[in-house]
């Protein structure tokens, strides 16, 4: 299998910060690189690099001389007013396509990305489709080597696993490799077949591991351990040799200073050794709780909650009680942060109180909220303001630690206190509200998407403090390794104010793809079959001979248009036809005049009843 890319001895610094160092990297036809490593380590940066965005210090990459990479950044840059479908025209204006080959495409990657409606302008898309749009971009050029820095950000849960299905699925014109940086340990178990982590504790600066997460775990829990082996031996040795040293043995010149070299060496070698293994850094999360045994701690009793004229959930009922761990799971703007705001209010007077039902709450009982918008950050202020309000110490579980111990439970360095909170990476604002959170003691956590812009190393040391969190816990999050995790229930929205609880987040799932089954049957269906049990009784009028022999066959014809236009669907997403711009344009066209014939046969059909009814 040939490179297709090769990265040789990169190294990086930003000022006195050096990223990373000797970097060797070489991608071959068919991988899928997953790419991780802790905040800082230079991940995004190496993408930028490989995608010659910016120069290494050292090093260089090499690649082929046809090869075209296309690049997915953190942030998406659109044309705001101009619609979905013109937005992926753009890019394609470099290649020559003709306009109906820039059509075709563009419309054969929206009917995967399962956009509603290509006309409508991007400044009304939610985060969710935005982020769709972005990675669309990245597709629409078929480049050769797809690079993509955290693709699952503001993504929910069905957008993650379209995505995974998207990867792994028949495009047109399917990447020779792609290469993503990603937190998020379910979507990088599902599609790398490669997996590499920048850090120091490497020797090289990396360790690459061929297989899935599930190996590159292994294999770096079985290096470690290895590593601190070595420097226990190395240890011993150099305490055996320090003693010869200390003794000034007799002994012929030559030989002795042949031994004192190596001990020199052994020495460079153990302190490197050293270096690499306290270059692990972890942040310590531990939630404090109140230690309150109360059996329920929040009941809701058939609460309902509207906004804006639509109907979020209605008649539901929770209890909270010590050790219960709650995931709510939805699509982005089904209510999952209206409930958590409800929840939390229902200790204050926040103005996020249920339409209808009762809550009840055990006497003093004290919920503590992290928020997925981080309003409560101030960036005007420093750091050291941030994690210390009151001056330059905190108290954490009845002891005082001054705020340079506390910045650095959290990895933060001495010399960033004075830096303002504005200025701070996504990353270190999240664990700015975590240092916040783990000063209050709480009997209900609510954790609105904690996730987000944490490293892995950061979401194991998150997980196990929420599987030893003695009170109860509600949590938002599409990262369905730790919901599989930690919670041990979860509480399913459907998007049009139904909720249901489930097992584990794959119930909610399955039980989501057999509704969205059933209502397509539903929708195949003539309309007057469809809502036959809502139809109120029309006083009957008279219909003409022709007319009445037409609505006799509307039916009919009405459900042949729509198996016509559903096999033309199905048509449209095969491989033959979106890799054959010929065919792809006439079974689009074929598909617009079917979607045409149905509307007009619905039309008439309504038409006829207004006259049976006597409406004109």
């Amino acid at each position: 299998m040939s490179n297709i890319l090769v990265c040789q001895e990169l190294e990086k610094s930003f000022g006195s910060q050096n990223l990373f160092k000797k970097i060797d990297l070489a991608i071959n036809q068919g991988d899928r690189v997953g790419v991780v490593g802790p905040n800082g380590s230079g991940k995004s940066t190496l993408l930028k690099i490989i995608c010659g965005y910016l120069d290494p210090d050292v090093g260089q990459v090499l690649c082929k001389k046809t090869l075209k990479t296309s690049y997915l950044a953190q942030a998406e840059h659109f044309n705001e007013s101009a619609s979905v479908a013109e937005n992926l025209e753009e890019p394609l204006g470099s290649l020559g396509l003709d306009g109906v080959g820039s059509y075709t495409r563009v419309q054969a990657l929206l009917s995967r990305a399962e956009f509603p409606d290509s006309s409508l302008a991007v400044k009304l898309l939610s985060g969710g489709w935005r982020k769709r749009l972005a990675i669309c971009q990245s597709l629409v050029v078929q480049p050769d080597l797809l690079v993509m820095d955290e693709p699952t950000n503001h993504l929910d849960i069905e957008g993650v696993i379209w995505l995974e299905r998207l990867l792994s699925g028949v495009l047109p014109k399917n990447p020779e490799a792609f290469l993503v940086v990603s937190h998020d340990r379910r979507f990088l178990e599902n599609i790398a077949n490669r997996v590499v982590e920048l850090s120091a504790v490497y020797p090289g600066g990396s360790l690459q591991v061929e297989g899935d997460y599930s190996q590159f775990v292994e294999e770096r829990q079985l290096f470690l351990a290895q590593q601190q082996s070595l420097e226990e031996r190395l240890s011993n040795k150099m305490r055996r040799e320090a003693e010869w040293l200390s003794r000034g043995p007799k002994a012929r010149a030559t030989k002795a200073r042949y031994r004192t070299n190596e001990a020199y060496k052994l020495q460079s070698h153990l302190s490197e050794v050293k270096n690499r293994n306290r270059s692990i850094k972890q942040v310590r999360i531990d939630f404090d709780s109140t230690g309150r045994k109360t059996k329920k701690l929040f009941e809701a009793k058939g609460i309902s909650k509207s906004y804006d004229k639509r109907l979020l959930f209605a008649g539901l009922d929770i209890v909270l009680s010590p050790g219960a761990r709650l995931g709510l799971l939805g699509r982005n703007g089904c209510g999952k942060s209206t409930l958590m705001k409800i929840i939390a209010g229902s200790v204050g007077d926040t103005g996020h109180k249920p339409d209808a039902g009762v809550i009840e709450t055990a006497p003093n009982v004290k919920i503590v909220s992290f928020e997925q918008n981080r309003e409560s950050i101030n960036p005007e202020i420093t750091l050291r303001q941030a994690l210390a309000p009151d001056g330059d110490s905190i108290v954490f579980r009845d002891s005082s630690l001054h705020v340079v111990s506390w910045a650095q439970r959290f990895l933060f360095r001495p010399d960033q206190l004075d830096t303002p909170v504005g200025q701070l990476s996504g990353g270190e604002q999240a664990r700015i509200l975590i240092a916040e959170l783990m000063r209050q003691p709480a009997d209900i956590l609510l954790l609105d998407e904690p996730t987000n812009d944490l490293d892995i190393p950061s979401l194991d040391v998150l997980e196990e403090s929420l599987l030893s969190f003695p009170g109860a816990l509600v949590l938002v999050s599409h990262d369905r390794f730790l919901l599989d995790s930690v919670c041990d229930r979860v509480l399913g929205f459907d998007g049009s104010g139904g909720v249901s609880f489930y097992a584990d987040y794959e119930q909610w799932l399955d039980d989501l793809e057999k509704n969205r089954k059933e209502q397509a049957s539903t929708d195949r269906l003539p309309r007057r079959k469809r809502n036959s049990n809502k139809e109120k009784k029309i006083k009957s009028g008279k219909l003409s001979y022709m007319d009445q022999r037409e609505y006799d066959q509307i039916e009919e014809k009405i459900m042949e248009s729509e198996e016509e236009q559903e096999r033309l669907q199905t048509l449209m997403d095969k491989p033959e036809t979106t890799t054959n711009p010929q065919l792809l344009e006439s079974v689009w066209a074929d598909l617009e005049k079917a979607r045409k014939e149905v509307a007009k046969l619905y039309e008439r059909w309504d038409d006829l009843e207004k006259k049976k009814a006597g409406g004109f």
